[in-house]
């Protein structure tokens, strides 16, 4: 099987479990009150969608389980206790907008549980000690005998043992837009131990044609529907594997800085520099020394991610999302209104001999009605446009038996003509036409239809004066031809697809509709290189034996929410981040396992809106491909941040650290750090935001975890760190001199660590954009002020520099500049 490209499985049984039927055939007399109170005591009410109470406790005890909320505050009280309030309030403020999206989201999320409440009935009519009732639905126990109307939603889960010509809507849990027929399970005796789908009645769904008897199964959480509302309404909230990154490493520099900061103080005092230059040394460190700028930059490129990906027509609803688009490795696509335009469209005209394209539409659409809400008949009236004048005398909808949809019309001389429509196979078999002609028109239906076509054939006939306008001919039809109907690939989406393959992701569809129409589809955008491997898993299949055994698949057809779920399970279990589309409550459980749950904002439902992450504003497949490539530009641009904030901070700490150490003055005051932030904060945050992508979705290299940089990447950067902290040490030491001027120390050790800096931000941008150019050219200018004129200088108490130390200052910046932009090549290149 791990060969075969296509694989298809029997149709979908679902199980009845003998011990929810205290009365396994009813006799049309329902259940006694006894026998409901003891089902009561056993299975609960029948509350599909619980009640949940929504207050501030509710919302404050919620929020605090939010890591991010946690860590952000843990680090600015550390910032204040070691008295950079500026920072810890920075912090702190940046705690607003996230406890102001916690609230909201709970909001909506109640919101979202009512919205799941209203495709459910309110009530019920059951037959119960011999009669029928109306009851409220949640009093419904397994067992009981529920009758349904048209236009009514099912009350419960339950076997369909009555009925004729019916359909269902089950778009809510299949995503297929189009009518579901339904059968009543013929049987004697007691019901059997399986049943269909197709014999079943579904909560959440609504019966569109005919009057069906249920015999209720499943109740409440029990149902197809309180599962998905389950799984909708649990889950909790954990750390992303950036935030867990970031802590270790802040935990990782805090813990240094600390223990730095005490052997300074406590060598400072053994060398007899007293306590307040002792306290002045080991405060001074820590200012500098403490990484409060990884958190900070941290959340402001999340903010960043969430505007820019917005311009993509993305929205993204919990900024944290943002971290995993750029990870994602596997995209689980609906079909309709994602890969496809979401609408039937007439493609193909084939008339008989005898008649042109235009009357063969005409004569579809004087069968179809305008007013049906079929989106077949509204293609038929798009396309045709206004009708000839006529009267319609009479109309004989579309049953399951009769499998086609007639009209009778009076027109020009009061000439009476019926015109038919609908399955194919039913249209031929009432026109007057020979057997061989009849099979070539099958065999073009038969061609079509493995293209992925809705195909319908049309049939006319002229009606005597005599023929009583209620009655429908049965037989001596002409055939009028083919309508083949599809629903278009969305601009894009093919190139999109190749876009995935080529960058190693792995693109599955996942559907409700037929395995021919989806293999079609599949086909046309380039799945599995033209040759999809498409299945239908049957209800006992694991997905991921099946996605194993074929060594990979590409299309899931007739899939259930179950079964989606599944896969996404099974596809994280192999190491996939995993991004799934979806519009309906049907999609729910897989977008809330996903590690990005990507909704339909136009089609989709606000159920799929509330629990998804980040929402399409435009449907489209290409939307969230840029939105990955994106996702991935930002993540690599949040990477070269943390370089910088890396390689500045090392020679900073290691010269704030080790001049004290040799017994030498300090070599920071507090004015000088307050500088020195004024220039690393906004560079870290401004220069690297806006990188330009070097390519639409480049190829990266997967990671067991989330890491920052690889080991050769650590290396490069201790590499250059170190060069450039002894550099500063060595230029502070040499302009210190026999003399011992230290203001004249400080500006070369100050110059030097700006000129790196501007260098380090010139190498990793390369200048690609204005912010890191003005950034850059800020740095240099106020060196330049705030060294070289002297009422600066003075304030500064720094002493101006001479031609040679501005020669040496200079090829510190050249030196530092060339070598990051080879630490970034690097950095680029084992990404991907």
């Amino acid at each position: 099987m791990a060969d075969s490209k296509d694989l298809l499985v029997i149709m979908n049984q679902r199980r009845i479990p003998p011990e929810h039927l205290p009365t396994p055939d009813l006799g049309g007399m329902g259940l006694s009150s006894a026998q409901v109170e003891t089902q009561r005591g056993a299975f609960g009410w029948n509350d599909i969608v619980p009640q949940t109470a929504s207050n501030w406790l509710t919302i404050a005890r919620d929020t605090a389980r939010d890591p991010m909320l946690w860590f952000l505050a843990v680090t600015a009280v550390l910032f204040a206790l070691l008295g950079q309030f500026t920072e810890s309030w920075t912090l702190l403020l940046a705690m607003v907008p996230l406890l102001g999206m916690d609230a909201y989201l709970h909001r909506r999320t109640t919101a979202s549980s009512a919205s799941l409440a209203s495709r459910l009935a309110s009530s019920a009519r059951v037959m119960r000690e011999g009669r029928w009732q109306d009851i409220a639905s949640r009093h419904l126990v397994p067992g009981d005998l529920v009758e349904v109307k048209p236009g009514e939603y099912f009350p419960a889960d339950g076997v369909l043992i009555g009925g004729a010509d019916l359909q269902a809507d089950e778009s809510t849990l299949t995503g297929e837009s189009l009518p579901v027929i339904k059968r009543a399970l013929l049987r004697s005796g007691p019901l059997p131990a399986t049943a269909l789908d197709e014999h079943w009645g579904t909560a959440g769904t609504r019966l569109l044609t005919g009057t069906a008897r249920l015999h209720v199964v499943f109740t409440g959480g029990d149902t197809r529907y309180g599962e998905i509302v389950r799984t909708a309404t649990a889950g909790h909230q954990g750390s992303t594997p950036l935030q867990k990154a970031i802590g270790e490493l802040v935990v990782m520099l805090l813990a240094a800085a600390l223990i730095v900061c005490t052997v300074l103080a406590v060598v400072r005092l053994w060398q007899g520099h007293g306590w307040i230059d002792a306290l002045l040394s080991a405060v001074t460190l820590a200012v500098a020394a403490v990484p409060e700028e990884f958190p900070v930059v941290y959340t402001f490129f999340l903010g960043v991610g969430v505007f820019r990906l917005a311009r993509k027509n993305a929205l993204v609803r919990r900024a944290v999302a943002v971290e995993n688009i750029g990870r994602v490795s596997c995209i689980l696509s609906d079909k309709t209104g994602t890969l496809t335009e979401g609408s039937l469209v007439l493609s193909q005209r084939i008339p008989a001999t005898g008649l042109d394209e235009t009357a063969l539409l005409q004569f579809a659409t004087f069968a179809a009605r305008q007013d049906s809400g079929d989106p077949l008949d509204q293609a038929l009236h798009a396309a045709a446009g206004p009708l000839p004048l006529a009267d319609r005398q009479a109309s004989f909808p579309f049953t399951e038996a009769r499998r086609r949809e007639s009209a009778i019309w009076s027109r020009r001389g009061g000439q009476l003509t019926a015109y038919a429509k609908g399955a194919p196979e039913t249209v031929l078999a009432v026109c007057d036409l020979p057997e061989l002609e009849r099979s070539r028109w099958l065999a073009l239906v038969d061609a079509h239809g493995k293209s992925g076509h809705k195909v319908i054939a049309c049939a006319w006939k002229n009606l005597s004066d005599a023929t009583p306008p209620d009655q429908e001919p049965s037989q001596g039809f002409a055939f009028a031809g083919l309508l083949a109907f599809e629903d278009p690939v969305r601009n894009g989406v093919r190139e999109a697809i190749a876009d995935c393959l080529a960058a190693g992701m792995r693109v599955i569809m996942v559907t409700g509709d037929h395995p021919a129409t989806a293999g079609a589809i599949a086909r046309q955008i380039g799945l599995g290189g033209g040759t999809p491997r498409t299945v239908v898993l049957g209800s006992e299949d694991d997905p991921g034996a099946v996605w194993r055994s074929l060594g990979g698949l590409d299309v899931v057809a007739r899939a259930t929410p179950t079964q989606k779920l599944a896969l996404v399970q099974a596809l994280q279990s192999e190491g996939e981040i995993v991004a799934v589309t979806g519009d309906g409550v049907n999609d729910v459980p897989a977008l809330r396992q996903a590690d990005i749950g990507v909704a339909m904002g136009l089609r989709g439902t606000r159920s799929a809106r509330e629990v998804a992450p980040v929402v399409l504003l435009d449907d489209n497949f290409r939307t969230i491909v840029d939105a990955v490539a994106e996702g991935r530009q930002l993540f690599q641009n949040l990477r070269l941040a943390f370089v910088y904030l890396l390689l500045v901070h090392l020679p900073l700490v290691i010269g704030a650290a080790a001049i004290p150490l040799m017994g030498q003055p300090l070599l920071f005051l507090p004015i000088h750090i307050v500088w020195l932030e004024l220039v690393i904060h906004p560079t870290a945050m401004m220069a690297f935001q806006d990188l330009p992508s070097t390519a639409p979705l480049a190829r990266e290299r997967r990671h067991h975890a989330t890491r920052f940089f690889t080991t050769e990447a650590w290396l490069g950067i201790g590499l250059v760190g170190g060069l450039a902290s002894v550099a500063m040490v060595w230029s502070y030491l040499h302009a210190l001199g026999a003399g011992h001027d230290v203001e004249h120390a400080r500006a070369m050790a100050l110059a030097v660590l700006l000129v790196v800096s501007a260098g380090i931000t010139v190498g990793l941008t390369q200048l690609r954009r204005a912010a890191s150019r003005w950034l850059a050219f800020g740095t240099l200018a106020s060196l330049v002020l705030a060294i070289q004129v002297p009422v600066f200088s003075g304030l500064l108490h720094l002493r101006p520099l001479h031609a040679g130390d501005w020669m040496l200052v200079a090829l510190a910046f050249f030196t530092t500049t060339l070598s990051t932009s080879l630490l970034s090549s690097t950095i680029w290149r084992q990404q991907k």
